[in-house]
């Protein structure tokens, strides 16, 4: 699960990489520190709270690898053709002098404030459900005096 993590995560930072490409730096950039980020956090809890988070024990997830195959290509030369046979829009105006600001104001609007204090809010409502919910810690043993 790490492993499969840490592939995600190197997935988003290509996608990042096509947003530079494309002139879209703050995208770019907030795409690759988001996400990376994410997907850090996410391995850290997988390592705490799942049963086998090193891959110790012998375990494949792999099923029907010939049709993931097939399925896959199948979905890369649908998306391969479109983006090559669709014609693009051509640039009406010039952009604009700010376009981090303008791009913000586009997808938040005057609430950008708002929604930084409310994801700060949501992590730690997060923590504390996490906190709350496992009665046991990740050492406790079923062997040990003080398991109830």
């Amino acid at each position: 699960m790490a492993r499969a993590t840490f592939a995600l995560a190197l997935s988003f930072v290509a996608v990042g990489g096509e947003l530079f490409l494309l002139d879209l730096g703050y995208l770019g950039v907030a795409t690759v520190l988001m996400m990376v980020m994410e997907m850090a956090l996410m391995a850290v809890f997988m390592v705490m709270f799942m049963m086998n988070p090193g891959g110790l024990m012998p375990m494949s997830m792999l099923h029907n690898r010939r049709g993931a195959v097939v399925v896959s290509v199948g979905v890369f030369v649908l998306l391969a053709a479109g983006s090559v046979l669709v014609p693009w829009p051509a640039r009406r105006n010039e952009p604009p002098a700010e376009p981090t600001r303008a791009l913000g104001e586009a997808v938040m609007g005057s609430k950008m404030l708002v929604m930084m204090a409310v994801s700060a809010v949501l992590f730690a409502t997060m923590v504390a459900a996490l906190v709350l919910a496992t009665a046991r810690g990740r050492y406790d043993r079923a062997d040990s005096p003080e398991w109830p």
